[in-house]
């Protein structure tokens, strides 16, 4: 005998549904139970991990299952919402406390879609629109709105949800955001296909200026045409983060990258369009935004040490092999080579992030990685012994050590010259 049917239906919800839609492969799937009550669920086998709200494990797939719920706003901020689960509660009123049209579909067991908010459409006419006035009630949804912008670049964003994220901008709701949602929505938006466009939505909607002030500060402010034909900091910033995204580079890249110039925003008048010393300030800039949004360790550092050596990087063709030593050495070279690859790979967005300079070589890239790789040859022990054997004690060995490299290095750069 089969067993009773259940008494509640399940629906796929969300991004699912809108990737199916356009054709993309489907990464995760939601689920929502209409018509039920926690106990139905416990009873039919499901599994409860939910804290805030009833959630579930599915007892066969183990997929995450939520019931129908609504919410309203009681506090400022992310978490200032209180949840309602019911039976009554339907699968139209789920749908209506979702963010943007398109993630607010949900197709049934016979994989018919329901679209009561008009997502399909604009799917077709490719716009980013919010399903109701309730969007304006969590400020996490314009990280989430720029985010989709980075990853459907070819989306637009409705003007009258463009407005609502300004008015929500205006009312202060950005002000009550935790740092680490802001870091989550950041992050995953930089490691979109065109991170340019969640920080030209975010700058469009006022919220840059609240969430990273240094990175509003760049838009304006010129460069030097003879190195920068872009000459704006801002438009040469947006450019090097889809280099980024170009390159398939990993996110400590993408991060020292969207920091790396941050110090140009606060060169005098006077000085411009040159930024001498910018990079010290960038590093400064760099560390205080990592601490603002609680950025994890392996990015904070690298950011800094991008901000802080990419101009030397960039010059140093023309440097001798005393001068790429030194800069090997304060880069810590030897041991962190993997954190060195990175400095290199996020200069080489940074020369190509230029107007018509997309797709020139950049052989600084290549030439360090080859003198990290000579002087890593150096036999260490043999040197500090030879060393010792000399009398040398203390700093002495270390030199000793350095010369070494050295004479590897001046090895390497001779039998490289033409």
């Amino acid at each position: 005998m089969s067993p009773p049917p259940l008494p509640f239906q399940t629906y796929l919800v969300g991004g699912a549904v809108r990737d199916r839609l356009l054709g993309l492969p489907v990464q995760d799937r939601d689920w929502v139970v209409v018509g039920a009550a926690p106990a139905d669920l416990l009873a039919a086998g499901y599994q409860p991990v939910g804290k805030d709200f009833p959630v579930f494990l599915h007892p066969g797939t183990h997929e995450e299952v939520a019931l129908a719920r609504t919410e309203r706003k009681t506090a400022a901020g992310y978490h200032g919402f209180a949840f309602h689960t019911a039976p009554d509660v339907t699968l139209e009123q789920d749908l209506a406390r979702r963010d943007l049209t398109i993630n607010a579909m949900a197709e049934d067991a016979d994989g018919q879609v329901i679209d009561p908010y008009g997502g399909r459409r604009d799917l077709q006419d490719k716009v980013l629109r919010h399903v109701s006035p309730a969007f304006a009630e969590d400020p996490v949804r314009i990280l989430r709105l720029a985010r989709f912008a980075a990853r459907f670049a070819d989306f637009s964003v409705a003007p009258e949800t463009l407005e609502l994220m300004r008015a929500m901008v205006a009312a202060g709701e950005v002000d009550a955001l935790v740092a680490e949602r802001v870091w989550q929505e950041l992050s995953r938006g930089l490691m979109e296909d065109r991170p340019s466009r969640m920080i030209e939505v975010l700058r469009e909607a006022g919220a840059l200026r609240k969430l990273l002030p240094e990175v509003e500060a760049l838009f304006g402010v010129p460069q030097p045409e003879a190195h920068h034909p872009e000459v704006d900091t801002g438009l040469h910033l947006l450019m090097v983060l889809d280099q980024c995204a170009l390159q398939r580079a990993p996110l400590t890249v993408r991060y020292a990258c969207l920091c790396h110039d941050l110090g140009k925003g606060t060169t005098r008048r006077e000085e411009l369009p040159r930024h001498i010393g910018h990079e010290g300030r960038s590093e400064k800039l760099a560390r205080a935004v990592s601490a603002r949004w609680r950025v994890p360790g392996d990015c904070r550092e690298l950011a800094e040490l991008v901000a802080r050596e990419h101009t030397h990087v960039h010059q140093s063709l023309g440097f001798g092999p005393e001068a790429r030593l030194r800069l090997l050495q304060r880069c810590d070279a030897w041991r962190r080579p993997e954190r060195f690859a990175e400095l290199l790979w996020a200069c080489e967005c940074d020369a190509r992030g230029r107007l018509g300079l997309e797709d020139r070589d950049y052989p600084q890239r290549e030439r360090l990685l080859a003198d990290l790789r000579a002087t890593q040859a150096v036999d260490l022990a043999a040197a500090s012994a030879e060393a010792m054997a000399r009398g040398a004690k203390g700093a002495d060995i270390g030199r000793a050590v350095q010369q070494a490299r050295l004479k590897a290095l001046r090895s390497f750069t001779d039998a490289d010259a033409p």
